[in-house]
């Protein structure tokens, strides 16, 4: 057999399954609509929660720093890519955080990476939240550490497993996503820390979905749970609510500088570029001094769910507590069915399947920028599915 004819075979089986996926391009700037195959649609597909990535105070800096810098950094941070620009937006970020410091990656994914695999290594163990993100999934594979993963949210399962298990191992890494992508609720921080400091555990928290979102400054769940004082490693990212590109990790000072020296993901890769670290620190500025912004998100919010209760669809919505609100359905085809048909009446919102997700559901994303008038469309349109 051809060494390669078993590409053919398995996207066969991709299709089949209705998992296949391919890319919908959107023209023009992202925001509360897009244009979208010629057609303009409103847009429940985007993480831009504050509705900066289109905001000209950020496209002024971006094109500044461009105009000043260059278009790329040109090396990694340890050799020529590092810049004062960036020095400045890891300042930004440790102060938004309440941490002692915080390091730029080039973006979230790599952050997560970076920091996993520098804290832990095969003398170690891992527990993981099972409906974590890629990234928290990949960067304990690649640690070497021995990963268990525990029921979602499961505190109580989580606390027995480590009891079973932590004295075998050198050092131990509790990771969970704060706000969970694909259902939008939120992880139990508190308790987490407390079985951290019972059982002598560092926990990393993946803020990606709430920094600039929740918590009284639009720090993440951490502030919001009131939990800024308490030692953690917090991982986030510039490219939603911040509306750049990048990632970071925020936490004590002996953390960053041991990551500055130990992740792979920061020492081997090229600094984030001018224009994105820009934009990233005067979204930073937006953030701290605009509550308006964030107030509006959760206004949307909480007038979506206030349509969706009376009368209720036949669609069943997840629990959450943030701006991501989840439909589930019963099959990858029924998704699929019900993302053409949304699209069709004018709402982008696409199905997410498997493996993304354990289940089929349609995924809502809430905006700052989203109109009222929008909102009663995208409820009308679903109630009227059958």
């Amino acid at each position: 057999m051809h060494p390669y004819a078993w590409l053919e075979q398995s996207l066969t089986t991709i299709h089949r399954a209705d998992w296949y996926r391919s890319v919908q391009s959107i023209h023009g700037n992202s925001g509360a609509t897009v244009m979208l195959s010629g057609r303009e649609v409103i847009n429940f597909a985007s993480n831009d929660y504050l509705g900066l990535a289109g905001d000209e105070r950020l496209i002024q800096v971006a094109t500044t720093a461009i105009q000043n810098l260059g278009t790329g950094s040109t090396g990694s941070r340890l050799l020529s890519g590092h810049r004062e620009l960036h020095a400045d937006l890891e300042m930004a970020i440790a102060s938004l955080k309440q941490t002692e410091d915080a390091l730029v990656f080039s973006s979230g994914y790599l952050a997560n990476l970076g920091a996993i695999t520098a804290v832990v290594g095969k003398r170690d163990i891992i527990f993981s939240d099972e409906y974590n993100h890629s990234s928290l999934k990949g960067g304990p594979i690649l640690s070497g550490a021995e990963v268990i993963e525990y029921p979602h949210g499961n505190v109580t399962v989580l606390k027995s497993k480590l009891q079973e298990l932590r004295h075998h191992y050198r050092r131990c890494l509790i990771i969970t996503d704060s706000v969970f992508s694909m259902d939008g609720d939120l992880c139990p921080i508190p308790a987490l820390l407390d079985v951290a400091d019972e059982f002598n555990c560092m926990l990393l928290v993946d803020e990606a979905h709430a920094t600039g979102v929740l918590g009284e400054t639009g720090a993440g769940c951490v502030e919001y749970f009131g939990c800024t004082h308490r030692q953690l490693i917090q991982v986030g990212t510039l490219s939603k609510a911040l509306g750049s590109l990048g990632g970071y990790v925020a936490g004590s000072q002996n953390l960053i500088d041991f990551l500055r020296n130990r992740a792979p993901t920061w020492i081997y890769t090229t600094a984030l570029s001018p224009g994105d670290t820009a934009a990233a620190l005067e979204a930073i500025k937006i953030v701290k001094e605009e509550s308006t912004r964030r107030n509006q998100l959760w206004r949307n919010v909480n007038y979506l769910k206030d349509l969706m209760l009376s009368p209720k669809p036949s669609l069943e919505i997840l629990p959450s507590e943030s701006a991501i609100i989840c439909f589930q359905v019963a099959s990858a085809a029924e998704a699929l069915k019900i993302g053409n048909y949304l699209k069709s009446s004018g709402i982008f919102a696409p199905a997410i399947r498997p493996p993304t997700v354990p289940t089929s559901r349609i995924r809502i994303s809430l905006m700052a920028t989203h109109e009222a008038s929008h909102i009663e469309k995208l409820v009308e349109v679903l109630k009227n599915f059958n």
